[in-house]
């Protein structure tokens, strides 16, 4: 039974893997884990949404979690749509997707969901503003974050330490560790 107001609780879709190439024949993938609680996001009967990056129309909405399993730190999966390699491999790159809480937070206090860091304020180490975060983008190395900055550009910023030594959510800004040409403009050769 729900309890009162349940329905009603606002949920978020947050990235939690991205497939990568396949492992066998049978439609097993590999994934790249992009959340803290693989064991409850890919557990199995978990249906997960897709998102083809590359623009094109993947055919399912939607992939459901069969199987797991671990192999050399690498998480190996099975879901039900995928069933043999050529269908595991025009899953590859496509991202997944889970719903969450909108007030939950990753137990990590080094992890962020997107919706956490889209709208902070991006400052400097000297704290001069340079602009807002507007996206999150995830790569196949590392995410990036995307910076309007104050002139109306976008600039992308890996979102590493030695870049973004600090995220403070509860101040509503991130700092950058800016270089020349990073955020800011680079000084013109003279």
């Amino acid at each position: 039974m729900e309890s009162p107001g349940s329905s009603d609780r606002e949920v978020i879709d947050v990235v939690v893997g991205r497939i990568g190439k396949p492992h066998g024949v049978r439609g097993e993938v590999t994934v790249d884990v992009r959340t803290d609680e693989p064991e409850r996001r890919y557990a199995d009967g978990a249906a997960l949404a897709v998102e083809d990056p590359r623009g094109s129309a993947f055919p399912h909405p939607t992939l459901t979690v069969t199987r797991t399993r671990w192999h050399q730190g690498v998480l190996l999966a099975t879901f039900a749509e995928l069933t043999d390699r050529t269908a595991a491999e025009a899953a590859r790159g496509v991202l997944l997707h889970a719903e969450i809480p909108a007030d939950a937070t990753p137990e990590d206090p080094e992890e962020f969901y997107d919706h956490q860091l889209v709208g902070l304020a991006a400052h400097d180490l000297d704290g001069t503003r340079l602009g807002e975060v507007t996206a999150v983008v995830h790569g196949a190395a590392q995410d990036l974050l995307t910076v309007r900055t104050v002139d109306g550009r976008d600039a992308l910023v890996p979102f590493v330490a030695a870049l973004v030594p600090e995220v403070d959510l509860a101040g509503g800004r991130v700092v950058i560790a800016d270089r020349p040409g990073l955020v800011a403009p680079a000084a013109e050769d003279g």
